[in-house]
Parts: structure tokens; C-alpha cells; sequence
């Protein structure tokens, strides 16, 4: 097995609309940043892959268009995933295995603004018994939700605790999108959104781009001073079927966290792409995480969750512990689905 860590890493700001680039120009800003971190120049990746979604921008095919960004010559080896960009980095990984590359350039982008995002995600529901209903994430979530308080996982104020603890974390992050200081009491003064979830539980809808370059070995340690190597990565997926699972555990999550190692050593940061209060506590009982990991401090999804970014955006938060010293050994965490039904999961170490 071929050593590999993430020796760069980019993203733009997320935001609530962004009117001023279109996808090519976001993935245009980070691409360029990633790449000069490692040391590239721009075709010297010796393989590209992105991850994205063609409901967000109404056609078929956008990736492509995207492939502007990265520049049509010289020639690029180039890949796509339908999905978050944490999966496309997942390609990545097994691509280098091959033992023919020694780099990867892995992006994704997602304009969620234009359309109508409730609309759009019931579309990846299951097209004969689920989607004909009408569900959307918010929905789908408020279940979820239900689930944990009824089970007495959780209670109304402790998820408030968790949104104003990631919104206040997401202060020291220049790319969040919602943040600052609030009392979880003055939170549950608020109406609900949709029963039991208020607006303080649920994520942003936002726009934005992420990119990450990888290496292999040598390579790694000649580009990065402190590269942030992928001991251990997996991912599983749960029944398609939401009727079929407890909602209040997430048992693809806790095999993904055993094949990646988690259990093999203390982990000092976890970023867990849980963009609703509730999957926070799912995952974190899931992942067996103790109080002394810090959970999301760059805000999480809580505070800026890009479509087809989010889960990138934990794998690049967390590198970037190692890249600053400020931690040895941590966790990255990317979702697809409704509640929660694809996880990855990453133990990312320094040196």
C-alpha cells in the first residue's frame, strides 16, 4: 500500500449567493491556490478527478464545462463522481495505488442559489416509492431529528448547544459563512422550521469551491513540510430503503471507522460533515468519540455547507491541523444521501 497525504489544500468563501463567478471560476481560485501550495503547475497533477452534482446547475454534463477551469492542455488524466468531492478524493487515493502516479489534483464545486434546493435533493430519493411522496432533506431530517429526541439520545437544548458551539467555533474561520455568539435558550425562543427542527439546527445554503492536491511518499515530503498522510479510509453505504434502518444510529459509519482505524490511537479533531444538529450526535456515538476530541472547530457544515463541497471541506479542515502543527492525529468525515446514508470516513497523521 502506497503512502499518501493531502500536501494541499484551498477553498473559496462560502457564501449565501455568489453572482459575481459562475462554477469554472470558483474552481478556476482554488485550483490555482492548491496547486501552487504543493508546488505544481497547472497539468503537472498526474491525475484529476471532481466531484459535483448536475441537479445544482440544471444540465447534463456541467463537470465538463468545470474542465476549463483546469486548462485543456496539456492533456489531463480526468475523472468524475456524481457526489461529493470527498468521494472523488476517494478515487484519487485508489488511483494512486495504482503505483504508475505520484500526484492527484481532486476539486468540487456546488452553486446551490440558483434553484430551488429543497426541490432539488428529492430527486436523488428512490424515483418509485420514496420521491412520488415529496420528502425533502428538511423533512427527511425532522425525522431523523424526531428519532434522536424520542430515543433520548439527545434533547431540544443540547442540539442548540451543538449550533451555537459550531457557530461560534466558525468565528476563527474566514471561509464560514454563518457566524457568531448565541445562547442556545435565546435559540429555542425561535418558531420551528418544520417540527422539531428550527432554523438554528439546520445548515446554510450555500455556494462555494474546494480543492485538494495529494501525493505519494517521497513526493509528499519533498512538496510539504508536514504532509498529512491517509492512514486509513473507507466508506460504506446504508439500505436505499429509510424504513429499513434506525435512523438513530449509523452502523456505515461505525464499519467505515473500523476498516479506516479510528479505534487505533486517540483522535484530537474530528470534522463530521453533519449538516443537521441531530447527525452530529448520530455520528459522534457512531465514531465512539470522547470529550477530549474537538469536534468540528472550523465550524462544520453548521456554518457553511456548499453542496458537493461540504464533505471535501472536512477532509481539507482537517489536513490543515496537521499542516499547522496543531494536531497529530485527526478524523475527516463526508456524507451522502438522506440521513446520513453514505459515509466516509479518514484518519489523516502527521509524520
Amino acid at each position: 500500500m502506497r503512502e499518501v497525504a493531502i500536501i494541499g489544500f484551498a477553498q473559496t468563501r462560502s457564501v449565501r449567493r455568489e453572482v459575481e463567478r459562475d462554477e469554472v471560476e470558483l474552481v478556476q481560485q482554488v485550483v490555482a491556490e492548491a496547486l501552487a501550495q504543493a508546488g505544481l503547475k497547472r497539468g503537472e497533477a498526474g491525475f484529476t478527478c471532481s466531484g459535483s452534482c448536475d441537479f445544482l446547475t440544471g444540465r447534463p454534463f456541467s463537470f465538463v464545462g468545470a474542465l476549463d477551469a483546469i486548462g485543456a492542455w496539456p492533456p489531463v488524466e480526468e475523472s468524475h463522481v456524481e457526489m461529493d468531492g470527498a468521494f472523488a478524493l476517494y478515487e484519487a487515493w485508489v488511483r494512486l495505488q495504482h503505483g504508475d502516479l505520484d500526484t492527484a489534483l481532486v476539486y468540487a464545486f456546488g452553486k446551490s442559489s440558483p434553484g430551488d434546493l429543497r426541490r432539488v435533493l428529492t430527486a436523488q430519493l428512490d424515483p418509485y416509492v420514496v420521491a412520488p411522496l415529496g420528502p425533502d432533506a428538511l423533512a427527511l431530517a425532522a425525522l431523523q431529528t424526531r428519532a434522536v429526541l424520542d430515543a433520548g439520545l439527545a434533547t431540544e437544548r443540547e442540539l442548540a448547544v451543538i449550533a451555537a458551539m459550531a457557530r461560534g467555533r466558525a468565528l476563527d474561520n474566514p471561509f464560514a459563512q454563518v457566524r457568531g455568539r448565541f445562547d442556545p435558550d435565546t435559540l429555542l425562543e425561535a418558531p420551528y422550521l418544520l417540527e422539531p427542527l428550527r432554523k438554528h439546527d439546520c445548515p446554510p445554503i450555500s455556494d462555494g469551491a474546494a480543492a485538494i492536491v495529494l501525493a505519494v511518499g517521497d513526493a509528499a515530503r519533498r512538496a510539504c513540510a508536514r504532509p498529512a498522510w491517509i492512514r486509513g479510509i473507507d466508506h460504506r453505504i446504508e439500505p436505499q430503503s429509510l424504513g429499513a434502518r434506525d435512523l438513530t444510529r449509523s452502523v456505515s459509519t461505525t464499519l467505515a471507522a473500523q476498516k479506516a482505524g479510528v479505534g487505533d490511537g486517540p483522535i484530537e479533531v474530528a470534522e463530521l460533515h453533519a449538516p443537521f444538529t441531530a447527525q452530529q450526535v448520530v455520528l459522534t456515538r457512531a465514531l465512539g468519540l470522547g470529550l477530549t476530541t474537538s469536534i468540528n472547530p472550523s465550524g462544520g457544515p453548521l456554518a457553511a455547507n456548499p453542496m458537493m463541497v461540504a464533505g471535501l471541506l472536512r477532509l481539507g479542515e482537517a489536513a490543515r491541523r496537521i499542516h499547522s502543527g496543531e494536531a497529530q492525529r485527526v478524523l475527516a468525515h463526508a456524507t451522502s444521501g438522506p440521513c446520513l446514508q453514505q459515509n466516509l470516513v479518514a484518519v489523516l497523521e502527521a509524520g
